[in-house]
């Protein structure tokens, strides 16, 4: 495979802004090999960019230094034969090397290749580092639904290793998710527990002549790297990596000073392979041990030594993890291969997962918080009302597959909404209520029952010819026209004030097709509720949407004090509702 074109290309003529990462480049690199596949060896740099700038859109502030170096990269791909290209692109980025050869169909979860039953391991591997959110819910299903499938065995394992990003809280919120989530894990485990067993593992490579000792400056490094020549330590004598593995156990080195680094490939196009880093010092307490370690290994290696001592069989992920470094790590610790399937990132339009992008939402106050129900954090959905078996059936229905997507909110939503509906109690809501007055009506007592089909039960409400309607619906229609108060009897519009109230007659008890149809409540017969109205949190061009949270006013029938909060109903013609707080919803969707 003549790799030399990509390789030589890209550092002789590639100058990349301080802004633009080599992960960055990579990402780039990934896509333009996609795209040539895909039009006959010629990548298309608009292609490229736009799938760059939808995975990262903070580089869109970037957006021409990004444009510049995506040029430079698809002529380098584009150098390549296609033959060339279709190889590195399934050797470097098997996640996306499929969608050339057929088009993967959102179907449901396929067979689990090689899995017997009572024999699959699995892990829902996360990190403490943030909130639970959709995306983890959504791969934790595929994993907790294959270990119910193949009557196996599933580990929660808290890849806690970076003492500066874990907090307790997030421990706390991954438990609380994926109970609420109905996941059942058989053992739990916190890989900081098991760090001196890890040392063991480094120091065996370190034996071995696989790793070595470093202190050369991060600048050298990424240049060393980024130029594919290896540092002077990487030729020093075991003797010496040992001294200084043990000098940095017993803490007589700073943080930012030795780290301990793996011999990989300096010439390979894949960068997370130029000798990585697979022990750093972290002068940090850690929330669970405290100040007992301050060596600490770096995920791509701890997570090869868990899922060995773990016993995994099987690994199922999301694409942004380097699939390559962890299988040299496997090779050279000398255990057996894991059957390893990635996915990509499940996506919502509107609404990104990462943390980068939403932390300064919730520092610069342009949400409430993380549990903010625009958020796609688990405790944001709650809030939402999404049910945990509409998450399950949406991830089960859609599946997985190797080519990025980025699904509609609305999808979900009609999940949940068939969820909800054979359950949910339905109350009247008015909103942006105006006085309406029907002349001639009867003193009447309306049996309401609370759902058309299903038995929840019946509210009497007492009615006398006064009521408070949605102005819009008044406003809508003209003089003369007749409509129904829900499930009561019909009115004929006579006159609208200056205020937006109406006055009408009474129309007769016959139910008569296609007539506009108004909720209604009573004045000495409802309360006042708040409705907050989320929408998605950044605009197709990448900014903030501040209209992404509207808050409708307007009155509930008494009934529907009856409703505890973490209640989710359904306001006629409205929406599905989930009572926040007395007095305050959030629209869960119409």
């Amino acid at each position: 495979m003549d790799r030399g074109a990509l390789d030589v290309r890209g550092r002789k003529r590639l100058v990349t802004p301080v802004s633009i990462s080599e992960q960055d480049r990579t990402v780039m690199e990934k896509y333009a090999l996609q795209n040539a596949v895909l039009h006959k060896g010629k990548a298309e740099v608009g292609a490229v960019v736009s799938k760059v700038l939808g995975e990262t859109p903070a580089l869109r502030a970037v957006a021409k230094d990004v444009a510049r170096v995506a040029a430079e990269v698809v002529k380098a791909v584009n150098a390549m034969s296609s033959q060339s290209q279709e190889e590195l692109l399934k050797e470097k980025y098997p996640e996306v090397s499929q969608t050339h050869e057929k088009k993967e169909g959102r179907v449901g979860l396929p067979p689990l290749e090689g899995a017997e039953k009572g024999k699959v391991v699995v892990r829902l591997p996360p990190e403490p580092s943030g909130y639970m959110h959709i995306g983890h819910a959504m791969a934790g299903t595929i994993n907790a639904v294959y270990k119910e499938q193949y009557e196996g065995k599933l580990w929660l394992r808290f890849e806690d290793t970076n003492p500066r990003k874990v907090q307790k809280r997030y421990y706390e919120s991954f438990r609380k998710g994926y109970t609420w989530l109905g996941i059942k894990w058989d053992y739990e485990k916190n890989v900081s527990a098991d760090v001196e067993l890890l040392y063991e593992h480094i120091q065996d490579l370190l034996e071995a002549g696989s790793a070595y000792a470093c202190d050369c400056p991060l600048d050298t490094v990424k240049k060393l790297r980024f130029d594919g020549r290896a540092c002077e330590h990487r030729g020093q004598a075991v003797d010496k990596n040992l001294a200084l593995w043990d000098e940095m156990l017993a803490k007589k080195h700073k943080e930012g000073t030795y780290v301990i680094r793996l011999k990989g490939d300096m010439s390979s196009l894949d960068y997370s392979l130029r000798d990585p880093n697979i022990a750093r010092i972290i002068d940090f307490p850690h929330p669970l041990t405290g100040d007992k370690f301050s060596v600490w290994p770096t995920y791509d290696f701890e997570v090869v030594v868990e899922d060995q001592v773990c016993g995994v069989t099987h690994i199922l992920r999301s694409s942004e993890f380097h699939v390559g470094l962890q299988e040299l790590i496997r090779k050279l610790l000398g255990f057996p291969a894991i059957s390893v399937k990635q996915f990509s990132r499940f996506n919502f339009k509107g609404t990104p997962v990462q943390k980068r992008l939403l932390r300064p939402l919730v520092e610069e106050k342009l949400v409430t918080g993380w549990d903010d129900p625009r958020m796609p954090t688990i405790e944001g959905v709650v809030r939402r009302g999404i049910l945990p078996e509409a998450i399950r059936q949406f991830t089960i229905q859609v599946g997985y597959t190797q080519s990025e997507h980025t699904f509609d909110w609305s999808l979900l939503f009609s999940v949940n909404r068939k969820v909800l509906d054979p359950f949910t109690k339905r109350f009247y809501f008015v909103p942006d209520p105006v006085r309406l007055i029907v002349e001639g009506a009867p003193d009447k007592v309306a049996t309401i029952p609370f759902h058309p089909l299903e038995k929840l039960g019946e509210r009497r409400i007492k009615t006398s010819g006064q009521f408070l309607v949605p102005s819009s619906d008044v406003s809508g229609m003209k003089e003369g026209q007749v409509f129904r108060l829900m499930e009561l009897y019909n009115v004929r519009l006579v006159s609208k004030g200056l205020d937006g109230s109406a006055t009408g007659t009474y129309a007769g008890d016959e139910l008569v097709q296609d007539t506009r149809k108004l909720q209604w409540v009573t004045p000495d017969g409802s309360e006042g509720v708040e409705v907050m109205e989320p929408s998605v949190l950044y605009r197709e061009d990448g900014t903030f949407n501040a209209e992404s949270m509207n808050v409708r006013l307007g009155l509930a029938e008494s009934a529907f004090g009856t409703v505890q909060p973490g209640g989710i109903v359904q306001f006629p013609r409205y929406g599905f509702v989930r009572l926040d707080a007395p007095g305050r919803c959030v629209l869960t969707h119409n």
